[in-house]
């Protein structure tokens, strides 16, 4: 049975110049640009991206790595001359999807790291966004991992999705929140968000966006997948059935393991040409970013079809209402 046609959200609005950066911005080898963290840095804009380049066949590249990009709008992006991020070796076979916190003035990459046991998920500091420390690594299996901006009681606090393949059947995956005291040793989860709660999911759930801190709780963007069978060929694969939206949730903030609401229709669902019909992976708009802008806009990047980045825009107020509007 095929799924119903979603739509956008009418509180958000794209911008019209998307997509921001495609392949063709970056000065390397690149075949897809996407998933990437946003943050402000030294009165510019900063982005870290995920690079997969070299096409080889089907879901098969050469390599991915992790791009630095500045800008002075956030609009016009120049990316840096080489790649400033990668992990390989004989276990680790490659790291992507970052994602970039401020957190009390020390800034910090999240991102997903596939080894030939699992995927884990990574944390890594810089002080000048093109050298990085390792801070800690999951066990597998567990990705998209987001941190808070800052500590809540003392503890820095993560958004997470484990991937329960056993106990929760194949894909049904949900977003977790735990805490820690020095983002090394990670404890105290609880259940967030689950598959159910959205309406218009019926695969997996997880953390887009870093939180953002309002003052009516702590704003957080999640992807939402559903799958239809009917869909077959989307993309650049044989078979694509995924549909990717994005959802908002509003947590408390001094406790946010507590969902004050969440959107019960998507925030932004997959329309455009760049969105639907052109990249490797379609019908795919995956929430990586949020900044709060002039007048109270929020600027949410993402990206679109596995292939470029883009962001729309929607007045805070709005997305706090929509979290907690029960339809």
């Amino acid at each position: 049975m095929a799924n119903p046609k979603l739509f956008t959200h009418p509180c958000i609005h794209r911008y019209e110049g998307n997509p921001v950066m495609t392949c063709k911005d970056v000065p390397y080898p690149s075949t897809l640009v996407f998933n990437a963290g946003v943050i402000r840095y030294q009165g510019r804009y900063a982005m870290t991206f995920r690079n997969d380049y070299e096409h080889i066949s089907q879901a098969k590249f050469a390599g991915t790595n992790i791009g630095l990009a500045f800008s002075d709008d956030g609009i016009h992006w120049k990316v840096e001359p080489q790649p400033v991020f990668a992990l390989q070796d004989k276990e680790i076979v490659r790291a992507y999807d970052p994602r970039l916190t401020d957190v009390e003035g020390q800034i910090y990459m999240t991102f997903a790291v596939d080894t030939r046991h699992g995927v884990c998920g990574g944390i890594a500091k810089t002080d000048d966004l093109h050298h990085y420390e390792m801070v800690s690594l999951s066990v597998p299996d567990n990705r998209n991992m987001v941190l808070f901006p800052e500590r809540v009681n003392g503890m820095y606090m993560r958004l997470e999705r484990p991937m329960p393949v056993y106990s929760r059947g194949r894909d049904q995956f949900d977003i977790w929140i735990s805490e820690s005291p020095d983002l090394v040793h990670w404890g105290n989860p609880h259940l967030l968000l689950a598959v159910e709660d959205f309406p218009f999911a019926n695969d997996k759930i997880g953390p887009g966006a870093p939180p953002l801190r309002t003052d009516a709780g702590w704003l957080i963007f999640t992807h939402t997948v559903d799958i239809d069978p009917t869909r077959g060929k989307n993309g650049w694969e044989d078979r694509w059935i995924k549909r990717y939206c994005i959802a908002v949730a509003l947590l408390d903030l001094n406790e946010p393991w507590k969902v004050l609401g969440y959107s019960k229709v998507p925030l932004l669902a997959p329309e455009t040409d760049y969105e639907t019909t052109i990249g490797f992976r379609t019908n795919v708009v995956f929430p990586t970013a949020a900044l709060r802008m002039d007048d109270n806009i929020i600027r949410i990047y993402y990206g679109a079809a596995d292939t470029v980045i883009a962001f729309a825009e929607a007045r805070e107020e709005d997305l706090i209402q929509l979290c907690l509007k029960d339809e």
